[in-house]
C-alpha cells in the first residue's frame, strides 16, 4: 500500500536524524566523563577513545529505544498538525491501520536491541573492565605522565617524575607527597626503579634522596637523607583481583548460575526489547495533538513517560537484587501496565462513532442503567378479575 510505504520511509528518515542527535549528545557527555577520569589518574590517556567506543556500545540499546519511540511520535504528531489525520478519519479509516507499518519498522529495531543487549553490551562491558583492570595492575609510576602531578589511586600519594625510561621501570627526579593520619611526608630523590620481591609485591626503590616528615613549624619535624628508600607500590593480591562486573557476564552465565544480582541483570536485558516494541506502539495514540496547539507539551509528556518506564525497570531490578521479588514476579508487571495503557489510549483515540469508543460504551452503560432503574420504579399493574 502506498500509505504504508510512505509511512515507513518517513519513520526511518526521522529515526536516522533522531539517532544521530542522541548518539552525538551521548558521546559528548561520555567524552567529558572519560577525560575527567583520565585527568584524575583512573584510566590511561591512551585508552580514552577505546573506552568511549565500548561505552557507546553499552548505551546504544537505550538510544535505539528512544529513537524508535521519538521517531513514531514525531511522525504521528506531524500528521495531526498537517490535518492529515482529519482526512484519514474522514475517509472511514481507523487509527488501528497505523499499527502494521509501525510494526514493520519496529520488529527489525527490536531484534537489533535484543542482539545488542544480550550479546554486544556484555562483550563491550567485558572489554571495558579488562582495560580498566590492566591499568589498575600497572605500577603507580607507570601511570604517571612525566612533568605532571598525579594522585595515586590506592595509597593517597601525589607523585611527580621528570622523566620515565622506555621500559617504565626507571624514573628520574622523583617527588612524592604522602598524607597519612593528618601527618604530611615529602620524599624527593634523584632516581628510582621498580623492583619485585619474592612475594610478587612491587616496590619503588629510590636512591640519593631526602625525606621530610611533618611541617618545619612543628616540633616533631624530621628530615633525613638516604642512599636507598623503598616504597610499596602494589601488592600481589591487589594486582590479581578481578573486579569483573555482572554486566560483563554472557547471557548463558546469567541463566546457568542464577543469583539475585544476576537475575536483576537478566531482567534488564530481557526487558529492553519489549520496552522498545511497546513504546513504539504507545507513540501512535500518544501522538495526538490539536492542530491549533504546538506539540511541545506532547513531547514533554512522552519523555516523562519514558523516564517513568526506565525508573520502574530500575526499581524492579533493585527489588530483585535485594531479594524482595522473584524473577518471574518482576518480569511482567511493568510491560502489562504499559500494554493496558496502550489499549486504553487506542480505544480513546478511535472514532467517536465507533461502537468500541469509550464514550459509546459509557452511553450504552448509562442507558442500560436508566432502563433498569425505570423498570424497577414503575408500580405494578393489578388486574381485577
Amino acid at each position: 500500500m502506498i500509505f504504508e510505504r510512505a509511512l515507513r520511509k518517513e519513520i526511518l528518515t526521522t529515526a536516522a536524524a533522531v539517532f544521530t542527535t542522541l548518539l552525538t549528545v551521548t558521546i559528548t557527555f561520555m567524552l567529558i566523563r572519560v577525560l575527567a577520569q583520565a585527568s584524575g589518574g583512573k584510566i590511561a590517556s591512551e585508552d580514552v577513545l577505546i573506552l568511549i567506543g565500548y561505552l557507546s556500545l553499552d548505551y546504544i540499546p537505550i538510544i535505539l529505544i528512544l529513537t524508535g519511540f521519538i521517531a513514531v511520535l514525531l511522525v504521528v504528531t506531524r500528521a495531526y498538525q498537517d490535518s492529515e489525520m482529519v482526512v484519514w478519519f474522514a475517509s472511514g479509516l481507523s487509527l488501528r491501520r497505523w499499527i502494521k507499518p509501525v510494526l514493520a519498522c519496529a520488529l527489525p529495531l527490536v531484534t537489533l536491541i535484543a542482539v545488542l543487549s544480550m550479546v554486544v553490551s556484555p562483550w563491550a562491558n567485558k572489554q571495558k573492565d579488562d582495560v580498566r583492570n590492566r591499568y589498575e595492575k600497572r605500577e603507580d609510576i607507570a601511570k604517571v605522565s612525566p612533568g605532571k602531578f598525579q594522585e595515586s589511586a590506592t595509597s593517597g600519594r601525589v607523585l611527580f617524575v621528570e622523566t620515565v625510561s622506555g621500559d617504565l621501570t626507571r624514573v628520574q627526579n622523583i617527588f612524592i607527597h604522602h598524607l597519612k593520619n593528618g601527618r604530611s611526608s615529602v620524599i624527593v630523590a634523584k632516581e628510582g626503579k621498580i623492583e619485585i620481591d619474592q612475594h610478587g609485591d612491587r616496590f619503588l626503590v629510590m636512591s640519593k634522596g631526602r625525606r621530610y616528615d611533618g611541617l618545619p613549624t612543628q616540633g616533631d619535624f624530621q628530615m633525613m637523607q638516604f642512599e636507598k628508600y623503598a616504597v610499596l607500590v602494589a601488592s600481589q593480591s591487589a594486582t590479581e583481583t578481578d573486579n569483573r562486573s555482572v554486566k560483563a557476564l554472557p547471557f548463558s552465565d546469567l541463566i546457568d548460575a542464577p543469583s539475585p544480582v544476576r537475575d536483576g541483570e537478566l531482567l534488564w536485558r530481557v526487558s529492553l526489547p519489549f520496552m522498545g516494541l511497546l513504546l513504539m506502539l504507545l507513540a501512535i495514540p500518544l501522538g495526538f495533538v490539536n492542530p491549533r496547539v504546538g506539540r511541545s507539551a506532547n513531547l514533554i509528556l512522552a519523555l516523562i513517560f519514558v523516564a517513568i518506564n526506565l525508573n520502574a525497570l530500575n526499581l524492579l531490578q533493585g527489588a530483585l537484587v535485594e531479594e524482595r521479588m522473584r524473577f518471574w514476579t518482576a518480569v511482567w508487571p511493568m510491560h502489562t501496565i504499559v500494554l493496558g495503557i496502550i489499549l486504553l489510549l487506542f480505544l480513546w483515540r478511535l472514532q467517536v462513532n465507533s461502537a468500541w469508543h469509550p464514550l459509546q460504551l459509557w452511553s450504552r452503560f448509562v442507558a442500560c442503567f436508566k432502563l433498569k432503574t425505570t423498570s424497577r420504579n414503575e408500580p405494578e399493574t393489578v388486574v381485577e378479575p
